[in-house]
Order: C-alpha cells, then structure tokens, then sequence
C-alpha cells in the first residue's frame, strides 16, 4: 500500500473533526464540499511547506479538493509569483506572501484580502483564532488599507551565535554584546584549533542591514514615505567597511559565496565560530545526533552599535491571489494548513520558526529551544518584539527593495574581496540604487 493510501486511510479512520476541528461544521456543505475543486498552490521550498506537502491527502480527503502544491527554489518562486500576480492571473489559488514582495503584492491589489473570510463564522473556524499568530508577524501581512493580507508561517529573528564559545571563555571575554566587543572576540579566537572566527550567508541584504542601522546608517531616506536611497552616506560606508572586515579578516575560505546552510553546517561542524543567522537555521545547532558543537554553543543578540541594536526579522505567509477562481478553497486550504492543529503538529515534528503564540509558549517547543543554556524561543519573541516597536524593517517590505537588496550583495563582496574600498562600493550602490528605482518608476 503507498504511504498516500496510508495517509487518506489514517484520514478518514481518525476522523475529520479529530484533524481539522470546526472546519467541516463551520462550512456550509459540510465536508468534502470542495469535491471536484484543483488548487493550485505556490511556495518557496522550506521546512513548513514540506510538512504540509507529506500531509495534504489528509486535507484532500477531508474537503474533497485535489491541490497541486509547487515549491521551487526561494528566487525561482518569487520571480515566478512576481510576475503571475502583477497580470492577477487564476494560475495559483495559494501563494507565499514573501516578505520584501509583501508591500508591492499586497498594497498593488494583487492579493486577496482575508479579514471577510476570517470573520463569516461559515468560512472559519470558531477556535481558529487569527490574534493567535504574533502581531509583529501580521503587521508585515497587512496593507495600508489595514486589511489582513497574508497568515504568516513563519517569523524569523535573526540572532548572533558562537558555535565555539568554549575558546571564547579560554579567552577570558564574554559573549559580545557590541560590535567593538565582537571584533575584540574574533581577534581573540580567530583560527585557533582551526576554527575561523566569522561568516555569514551572503544575501547581505539580509545580514549586513542590522549593522548598517548600527552604525546609524539606513537603506532609504525615510521608508515607506521617502524611498531615497541612503547607502553613500558616512555611517553607511563605516558600516560596510566593518562589515566586509569581519568577513575578510576573519572568514573562512570562500567566505562571500556562503549560503544560509553552508552557513548551518559550518557551525555544526564547528569549522567557524561566529555569524548572524535566522532562528529556523540556529536550532539545529541543538540536534545531538548532527551537531559537533552542541556543548559549546551560545546564542545572543546581533551586536549594537554607536546608534544601538536593530536586528532583522522575516515573515512570510499564506495567501490568496485576486485573480484565484477558487478563493474560498483556498481558504480552507490556508485555514487547514495553519490550523492550531496543524502548526502544533508541525512543532512537534521539530519545525523550529511558528508564528503562533500558542505553539511559541508551549513547553515542547520551549524545552527543544532551550541549548547548551541558551533560550532561543526568549531570544527570537524578543528581537521580533524590538522589531515591531521600532519599525526599523519598514526597509525590507518597500516595493522597491529587492532591487536595493541586489546592489548591497554586490558591494558588500566587493569590500571583502578587495575589489573596491567602501566609499567606492557604497557609492556605486547608491547610484544604481536610484537608477533602478528610476526604472521601476519610482519617484525620488
């Protein structure tokens, strides 16, 4: 028998009010009332999407839909969905509302609002709870309009970590807290017992920004309401000089090609001892059974600077496209797929990034975050809290920031690889920053 035919049979003999509280009962039809309905489904390949793949016959035999469910990779994805939505086509039913794409979908028109279905008690059910899922994660799912766009899966912190903090402690230091401390640490440490002091995942649009808000610098002028780009400025060229040091001075060979699980499995492995990564990626310094470093581990906040402490945060959810032909499919779809069911199964299968409160404070997931003395759930609730106080990743959700995003990976390897000075690199980032905004006509 197929592990499918095992699923749809575990399906139907627990029972779908047993799977899927309240769904069936909240719909008018009751069960398999989407008989005969295809969903076309889209996301980025990553740790949720490929749990609700392994689970979908239970959601196909509960509702009766057949989902066909795409995840390519993450640039694959966003390209393909950039360019689906800005026609508002009926080729996807459910999309990953990606999170630098999120204002552009979502303020353009191209998403379907979602407050109508969560509020029709026919639709939704009674003990789905949206207010359930962080707000700090929502607030990047919602237009100006106010009107919720996307139900988040994940919510991301980017934390600091030293993989090695036993010779850290031989050092006589502590953890650093600053970006001073940090560069006193990794001249302490840096190659001894051949481990390399520093690296990161090379989309620095992602991990160099907390440092460029550090300094005092920032990616625009004023975002979201001026989208003049600010990357030539004096702090933002200290920033990038400090920034391409680390990797320069303390990375391992081949530093500026590092993707996020290189990065993952460089600390695993305890080949480099210090970078800046998501929490999603960091607990699996915590797995016994892979982790070399799981007794020498520490993790803390990404450093402050002269202008204080603004760590990066990511959030990406489940929407509905305007033009899907099967929108209140769809809804069931998303409601199945981030039911409190669902999401609580998800964690217990050791999915590490939820976005709903329920599952962050439940003491499973908080005994698997705690490691080596270290409370990554505590750690990561805190940084997407600071995150949503201080607004500093307004940047990240502009229409306008993947192209930005692309000019910061360029300068940023082009400091470390000598190939430009800072001033040099920022100001050619600057330049084509505005002209690309330029030509996806923006007004600056």
């Amino acid at each position: 028998m197929t592990q499918r035919r095992h699923l749809l049979q575990a399906a139907t003999g627990i029972g779908a009010s047993l799977l899927l509280p309240g769904l069936a009962s909240a719909q008018t039809g009751g069960a398999r009332r989407f008989q005969g309905v295809t969903l076309n489904v889209s996301t980025f390949s990553a740790a949720y999407p490929k749990l609700l793949q392994q689970w979908l016959p239970e959601f196909e035999a509960q509702t009766g839909a057949r989902v066909n469910f795409d995840a390519p990779s993450f640039p694959v994805y966003n390209q393909r969905a950039d360019l689906e939505l800005s026609t508002k086509g009926a080729a996807y039913d459910v999309v990953n509302v990606t999170f630098i794409y999120s204002s552009r979908w979502i303020n353009s028109g191209w998403l379907t609002p979602l407050d109508e279905f969560i509020a029709n008690p026919q639709l939704t059910a009674a003990d789905w709870d949206v207010n359930d899922f962080l707000s700090g994660a929502r607030a990047p799912e919602t237009g100006r309009d106010g009107k919720l766009y996307g139900i988040p899966w994940t919510a991301e912190a980017l934390l600091s970590v030293s993989s090695r903090f036993d010779l850290v402690q031989q050092a006589g230091l502590e953890f650093p807290d600053t970006t001073d401390d940090l560069v006193k640490v990794l001249r302490a440490v840096n190659k001894k017992e051949r481990v390399a002091g520093f690296v990161s995942d090379s989309h620095y649009g992602w991990t160099f920004v907390p440092y460029l808000h550090a300094f005092g610098g920032d990616v625009f002028r004023k975002a979201p309401d001026d989208l003049f780009p600010t990357l030539d400025t004096p702090e933002a060229i200290a920033a990038a000089d400090y920034y391409a040091q680390l990797i320069r001075e303390f990375g391992p060979d081949g530093a500026v090609t590092y993707q996020p699980d290189q990065v993952t499995q460089a600390l695993k492995l305890g080949r480099v001892n210090f970078s800046d990564a998501g929490q999603l990626h960091l607990a699996q310094l915590g797995d016994a059974a892979t982790s070399r470093t799981l007794k020498t581990v520490k993790f803390g906040f990404v450093p402050k600077g002269p202008a204080g402490r603004f760590p990066g945060t990511a959030v990406h959810g489940l929407g509905i496209p305007a033009g899907s032909r099967n929108k209140e499919a769809a809804w069931a779809f998303i409601q199945w797929a981030l039911s409190r069911q669902t999401t609580r199964r998800a964690v217990a299968a050791g999915y590490g990034s939820p976005s709903r409160r329920s599952d962050i404070d439940s003491a499973e997931f908080r005994s698997r975050q705690r490691i080596n003395g270290s409370d990554l759930a505590q750690l990561s609730l805190d940084t997407i809290t600071q995150a949503e106080r201080t607004g500093h990743m307004k940047y990240r959700t502009v229409s306008v920031y993947p192209q930005v995003d692309q000019q910061l990976n360029k300068a940023i390897a082009l400091i470390a690889t000598g190939q430009a000075n800072a001033r040099q690199a920022m100001q050619q980032a600057q330049a084509q920053s505005i002209a690309e905004l330029r030509r996806a006509g923006q007004k600056i």
